[in-house]
């Protein structure tokens, strides 16, 4: 049985630094780790191949040397996954397709003959099953969580590591928190469940043997979830680990209240984790009382964001508007906020209401769901009606866009953060392609850019202020070119 395993292509968002990755050579950030995963769960004589399209093209011969073609994607990925079943059906082969984006819209694919829905390690063991009996069901789903610690460690082996910039792994799945916009609860539970010491380092294992010594990226909704097993187990394995892999460095997801916590923030920048992603919101009050999200209120934003840049970890924020208790004032006050804590990496999208969280029904209830999502969370689009009026939430977005990426204040928002941050880390080995980063910044950016200006001035002041934190200057400059690109629709509004 040949599989051939797709994953379709990502528009152009602020997540996919497709602008950026082009500095280092790269054609995108990881791979597609749920898929590698199912990989690993099929019957090991069948013959397995990986086209991720947005590395490479989905070739006739591909499509010709398979028996199934698997699919999987999240929601943004939507116009490719259509595409690609198309394609893969022309050819007249069976197709099957999980992922986010079939959960909720796996009606509006006709054309895919079976549909592992929900968590694969409970679903495609019954799909195999009938599939050896002759008798295959269109769907397999279920309400159950799987048991994580059963996970396999997922095939590398199809992945063509030169590609990308980052690879990912997965400790946990589920969060403990309640926030009403996210379907993460909705979709792998409250609890989180957790893989063992013995599971992440084979994993970590597996990607190292095979050549890899750059960022990989834990992709948890909640890292910090379960912190006693965090602390006492997986971080220190993590830094007994890192002894022989130096240069290997984490990125993950957490909660604000991970400020709280100065052993736990110490015992993962020790580990190499030198990035993290936080769901700020918003810095109103009413706005995260109405969101349910208790664990960024009754705190200092401001300070909580800046112990963490302190301590080692540099702070990718998510923010959303069109809360309804909003005022028209929550556009500056976002910029405000941003710019004060020097958030580099500042994901600003107007809110949106997943399938299956607590906000759509809500709003699927008040009559004011207007469409599907389009699943990229800062294309300055919503599928709710916003309670401060469609065209004003729109306007006042642009408006927030403009003052958080045009140079002068990017600029100055990197100035902020590199005075702020503490780095705790040695070093690492300095790659080729970021060698040709910084060449290419210097032409693209310091020479032609329309930021040049600035460029230079953040390239001079931080070799005379902070010079240890030149590389990361210049990946900032880069990182600030590629938001410009995916912005220039909204600039132009």
């Amino acid at each position: 049985m040949n599989i051939l395993l797709v994953y379709p292509e990502f528009p152009d968002t602020f997540w996919s630094f497709k602008h950026a990755l082009r500095f280092v050579r790269k054609k995108a950030s990881s791979p597609p780790l749920g898929l590698i995963t199912i990989a690993a769960m099929l019957p090991d004589d069948w013959n397995k191949r990986l086209v991720d399209m947005n590395i490479e093209l989905l070739r006739e011969c591909d499509l010709h040397w398979a028996d199934m073609v698997f699919v999987s994607a999240m929601v943004v990925q939507r116009k490719s996954t259509q595409e690609a079943i198309r394609r893969a059906k022309a050819a007249g082969k069976i197709v099957v397709a999980g992922g986010p984006i079939f959960l909720g819209e796996w009606q509006d694919f006709p054309e895919v003959d079976h549909f592992i829905l929900n968590e694969g390690e409970i679903t495609l063991p019954f799909f195999l099953r009938d599939l050896a009996l002759g008798s295959p069901q269109r769907v397999y789903s279920t309400s159950e969580f799987a048991d994580v610690s059963q996970t396999p460690v997922p095939l590398w082996d199809l992945v063509k590591f030169k590609y990308y910039d980052s690879l990912s792994i997965q400790y946990s799945r589920g969060c403990p928190f309640d926030c009403d916009f996210c379907n993460i609860t909705a979709i792998l539970g409250h609890l989180p469940r957790t893989k063992s010491v013995d599971q992440i380092l084979a994993e970590l294992e597996k990607m190292t043997r095979l050549g890899w010594d750059r960022n990989i990226f834990f992709v948890d909704d909640n890292f910090i979830g379960n912190r006693r097993q965090i602390k006492e187990e997986i971080l220190p394995a993590i830094i007994a680990w890192r002894e022989d892999h130096p240069n290997v460095r984490f990125i993950t997801e957490a909660s604000i209240n991970l400020a709280d916590d100065p052993v736990l923030i110490k015992l993962m920048t020790d580990a190499g984790f030198v990035s993290i992603f936080v769901g700020i919101e918003t810095p109103d009050e009413d706005s995260l009382k109405e969101c349910h999200k208790g664990q960024n209120l009754n705190r200092d934003l401001v300070e909580s964001v800046n112990t963490l840049q302190r301590s080692g970890l540099q702070v990718m924020g998510g923010f959303i508007v069109g809360f309804d208790t909003d005022s028209a004032s929550i556009f500056r006050r976002q910029v405000e906020f941003i710019q004060k804590t020097g958030i580099v990496t500042a994901m600003v999208g107007m809110l949106q209401a997943p399938y299956g969280t607590r906000l759509y029904e809500r709003m699927e209830g008040e009559g004011r769901i207007l469409k599907e999502m389009t699943g990229d969370n800062a294309d300055g689009s919503t599928n709710i009606v916003p309670r401060m009026g469609l065209r004003e939430l729109q306007s006042g977005y642009r408006r927030l866009i403009r003052g958080l990426y045009e140079p002068k204040f990017f600029y100055q928002r990197v100035k902020t953060f590199l005075s702020v941050y503490r780095p705790n880390h040695t070093p690492v080995k300095i790659h080729l392609e970021e060698v040709a980063a910084f060449f290419s910044s210097i032409w693209r950016l310091g020479i032609f850019g329309r930021e040049r200006r600035e460029y230079w001035r953040l390239f001079f002041w931080t070799l005379a202020h902070c010079p240890e934190k030149f590389a990361l200057a210049i990946t900032f400059a880069i990182y600030g070119y590629h938001f410009r690109k995916i912005n220039e629709g909204l600039f132009a509004g």
